[in-house]
């Protein structure tokens, strides 16, 4: 057995244990701080891998750019890695076989995968399309973790609370029955719908957490088993990075670490 082969299975398990806070990291020297302070796994944020090259997010990378950057954030980690690797790359089935496939070659294992339609922006690919593409990345990479999401709440779709619900059921009932691990619903926190979610979808749900999110231990009463951060980590580290800019020129000292920071530094590097 190889050792991403352990990881993937060590990832998996902790999956069925539940609760697992899975940060998101943007790049190795964010991955690696993430390690030191004890998680489990790190995975990625794709907005974050985008942004912080100068890209827009929603595939403003190439397959190829976005599986280099994963590759070298795979290599800073001795943990698990989960990768978003956003809709895939390519609208077919082979597409997204290839996308995982590229992605366990990376040195990921799990991926997150969309169910957002790029040709269409606001609209999502139709649930037929969708379990053919998780089944084609089921049998490229039969031992990674796939995280399906799905936007119905991120793009605000429907006209009620309940009919949001009903679409995330349907389909996250089809993802699994396509071959995937986890259905990813962000873009829902109210602990009363996670739990509508969570029995209807009837297996293990994920979700993404921001800043006016309930507390974890909330989330996984109501039936996630993971929560992760996407890009407001580094939202939160690019404000600080902004006030420090705004007042460089002033004073110097706003450079100066908080505390012993210089000491956590050096741990997360060697």
């Amino acid at each position: 057995m190889t050792d991403q082969t352990r990881r993937a299975q060590g990832f998996r398990d902790l999956h069925r244990q539940g609760g697992l806070i899975l940060p998101n990291a943007w790049d190795a020297a964010s991955a690696r701080v993430f390690q030191t302070s004890g998680f489990a796994a790190v995975a990625t944020t794709s907005a974050g891998v985008a942004w912080a090259r100068g890209a827009r997010d929603g595939e403003g990378l190439t397959r190829a750019e976005m599986m280099r950057e994963i590759a070298t954030i795979a290599r800073a980690l001795d943990l698990p890695l989960n990768a978003d690797v956003e809709a895939g790359y390519g609208p077919a089935a082979v597409d997204a076989a290839e996308t995982a496939r590229q992605a366990w070659a990376a040195g990921a294992v799990g991926v997150n995968f969309e169910d957002a339609d790029y040709a269409a922006p606001g609209a999502l690919a139709s649930v037929s399309d969708q379990q053919a593409r998780i089944a084609a990345m089921r049998d490229a990479a039969p031992e990674m973790v796939i995280n399906a999401r799905t936007d119905v709440f991120l793009l605000g779709l429907g006209d009620s609370d309940a009919v949001r619900v009903g679409m995330a059921i349907e389909r996250g009932r089809a993802w699994l029955e396509a071959g995937a691990d986890v259905v990813f619903l962000p873009g829902v926190t109210d602990p009363a719908v996670v739990k509508r979610l969570a029995d209807g979808v009837g297996g293990p749900i994920s979700l993404m957490a921001g800043p006016n999110a309930p507390p974890a231990t909330a989330l996984f009463a109501a039936g996630a088993c993971r929560i992760s951060t996407g890009p407001y980590p580094m939202l939160a580290i690019l404000e600080r990075l902004k006030s420090l800019a705004d007042g460089l020129a002033e004073d110097w000292s706003v450079m100066s670490p908080a505390g012993d920071g210089l000491t956590k530094i050096g741990v997360v590097f060697g």
